[in-house]
């Protein structure tokens, strides 16, 4: 720990205020080291998986794949990376190979680790490990989806032309797309060196 970091607020009280299928409403009531008291509201998850994973599957080293699927928070169509969550007695390799088979109907012989993400971490306590898949082969399974999804395939340089439309808004895709470019252009300057 760094010895700048600020104490920790003491909790001192939380319940949970709703509850559904799968979020949970927590309240909290905190003091904070110079003595000012908040309430604060936060949404957890139903506590059977054990994460989440996002994947960046590259069918070649110049291309990804995206899903177009319906995201009821919006009540529209949106067009992101493939994801899902971590279920139990999977590690997050398994999972994400499981569900780019279940939405985009390809395996990956490679998955590697690329980021963890989190989203409003001020309201939620989930995190997002984002994996970049390669050398992907055919193979389908059944998924939970209500629906076919569309896949897409798009230049992973394309990133500005896809901020430009109004069904790629997903801040965590976002970030993952361009950290893996980050990433395989650091890898190509690499090795351009030998």
């Amino acid at each position: 720990m760094d010895d700048s970091s600020p104490e920790k607020p003491r909790i001192l009280s939380r319940k949970t205020v709703a509850e559904s299928r799968l979020f949970r409403v927590e309240e909290l009531e905190l003091r904070f080291s110079n003595g000012a008291e908040r309430h604060f509201e936060r949404l957890l998850g139903n506590g059977k998986g054990i994460g989440a994973v996002m994947i960046v599957a590259m069918p070649d080293p110049d291309h990804v794949l995206l899903i177009r699927e319906y995201a009821a928070g919006f009540e529209d169509y949106v067009l992101t990376l493939p994801k899902g969550v971590v279920d139990p007695g999977e590690d997050i390799v398994t999972a994400a190979n499981r569900e780019l088979m279940e939405e985009c109907g390809v395996g990956a012989r490679r998955i590697e680790p690329l980021v963890e993400l989190s989203l409003s971490p001020n309201y939620m306590r989930q995190r997002m490990q984002v994996m970049l898949a390669s050398d992907l082969y055919p193979k389908r399974l059944e998924g939970d989806e209500p629906e076919p999804l569309v896949v897409e395939t798009h230049a992973l340089d394309s990133i500005t032309a896809l901020l430009a439309r109004e069904d790629f808004h997903e801040a965590r895709a976002i970030a993952a797309l361009y950290i893996a470019r980050d990433k395989l252009k650091g890898e190509q300057a690499d090795t351009s060196l030998w």
